[in-house]
């Protein structure tokens, strides 16, 4: 009996194997990846400055960005797109956090809720979509999140270059959630070497629609209605006063061996596919469950004998505080050079 009962859960864990394991099944959610894209064909880029983010890397992750907003007063509205290269071999966490908030459709609907021309134009808040008419929204807009934070990541490739993004955060350095920005000039100021605070986090550039971008950050808000620097009682920090609606943002693919532009020493593609090798880790993870559940204690011993508690849970991509902390962009320490948006 115990003989036919382990026969059958053999069998069944065969059938298993073959519908969670394909590469099939695996290309279909990841289908993505398998987009190769030729930075070439895209010419609205930023203002370059001989940084190693001037360059494309095979197999770094793209994402687009579709806006429609107004530019200005008694203008028409405008669309288009805003293409993102990431980094996955420099900020690996950061990377994955934004890719897992992308394919959740986290970002679809909302819009920029924080414009500085000059500076930064800053989304990314899930809680900030339009009740009813724009500016109607949620009161928690510019301090929401997932409540799931992810820690503070630097490496000497990255820094606030033109088009840079990166991850807006609350006062402790580990409390980046889903919020980002895009430099919209070069804003050195945010780097960590020009802080006291251990700056902030890039782990992309702009590849194309800087005009967008540049257009967004000078869509008057609520602190400069008519863009001159009045001082405003009521200003909301840098609130656009014509929605900058964001219709999706979407993965679009990975840059193509053929058409990287830079190289490096170690293969680029090992960060950016760590979504992959974690999900095939979480399929193995289920059939491994049900051959315990079903081999019942003849296997449970020597199975669970194999892998040490762990200490977190695997492919986490928190930092372990799943509390809500607001994700504010804070603008250049006083005393810092030339005290404005971007100073270095």
């Amino acid at each position: 009996m115990g003989h036919a009962r382990r026969t059958k859960a053999a069998l069944l864990v065969a059938v298993l194997l073959g519908l969670l394991l394909t590469p099939g099944s695996l290309e279909a959610q990841e289908d993505w990846r398998s987009n190769e894209l030729d930075p070439s064909a895209w010419d609205d880029g930023p203002e370059l400055e001989g940084s190693p983010m001037d360059a494309s890397y095979a197999n770094n992750p793209v994402f687009v960005i579709d806006v429609d907003y107004q530019p200005g007063h008694f203008q028409s509205n405008e669309q288009g797109q805003i293409i993102v290269e990431m980094f996955p071999m420099w900020a690996p966490i950061t990377v994955e956090n934004m890719i897992q908030h992308i394919e959740e459709d986290l970002y679809d609907g909302i819009f920029f809720h924080r414009v500085i021309d000059d500076f930064v134009t800053q989304a990314g808040d899930p809680t900030c979509t339009t009740v009813g008419a724009y500016p109607a929204t949620f009161m928690s807009c510019g301090s929401g999140g997932t409540g799931e934070t992810i820690p503070l990541e630097h490496d000497a490739n990255l820094s606030h270059v033109d088009g840079a993004i990166g991850m807006a955060r609350g006062q402790d350095p580990d409390s980046a959630d889903s919020q980002w920005y895009i430099a919209e000039t070069e804003a050195h100021g945010l780097d960590p070497e020009n802080r006291d605070d251990e700056g902030y986090a890039t782990f992309g550039v702009v590849r194309h629609g800087m005009t967008h971008v540049r257009a967004i950050a000078e869509v008057p808000t609520s602190d400069e209605p008519t863009g001159t620097a009045i001082q405003n009682p009521f200003a909301s920090a840098g609130r656009p006063m014509y929605e900058v609606h964001i219709s999706s943002i979407r993965m679009l693919g990975v840059i193509a061996e053929e058409h990287a532009t830079g190289q490096l020493e170690e293969t680029v593609g090992q960060g950016s596919s760590s979504g992959l090798a974690s999900l095939t880790f979480w399929n193995v993870s289920i059939v491994i469950g049900i051959i315990v559940f079903l081999g019942g204690g003849y296997w449970s011993g020597s199975i669970w004998s194999l892998f040490a508690p762990s200490t977190g849970k695997p492919g986490s991509l928190t930092n372990g505080k799943h509390v809500s902390i607001p994700a504010v962009l804070l603008p250049p320490l006083e005393g810092e050079e030339g005290q404005g948006p971007g100073a270095s």
